[in-house]
């Protein structure tokens, strides 16, 4: 049986390159993606987040923008995250697909689209304001 997904973007005027070594390192994400991680530590060369020790795994680095990752959770479940940094002339576009768990129910996945919304719209102001 094949899960649901939704599209979710954002336009960030910066280029491609800019965006993606940004986004791809994992010590940005509590600035950004709240969402997802308050918290980052590194352990050797795994990064664990939140405070119950899940690990994220980025696709190995690559001058294509491809930023899918994975959420190995500390019961043994995997979550995975296809997302991607499109260039858009000067620009870019961040690309990430929302993919419905098995039993979430349609709040809960409302729910999460509001959290990667937000989470790539402060990715946004992030790159696009003097801090980043």
């Amino acid at each position: 049986m094949t899960s649901a997904s939704r599209y979710l973007s954002e336009r960030i005027a910066r280029p491609a390159g800019a965006v993606y070594e940004f986004t791809v390192d994992p010590a940005n994400l509590p600035r950004w993606a709240s969402g997802l991680a308050t918290t980052v530590a590194k352990e050797g060369d795994r990064w664990l987040i939140g405070d119950d020790g899940a690990e994220i795994v980025f696709a190995p680095h690559n001058d294509l923008g491809v930023l899918d990752h994975w959420v190995r959770l500390t019961d043994g479940g995997e979550v995975y995250s296809p997302m991607r940094v499109i260039p858009d002339g000067d620009g870019s576009e961040i690309v990430f697909t929302l993919r419905r768990a098995p039993g979430m129910t349609d709040e809960e996945f409302d729910r999460d689209e509001d959290l990667v919304s937000a989470d790539l719209t402060r990715l946004k102001e992030i790159l696009e304001s003097a801090s980043a």
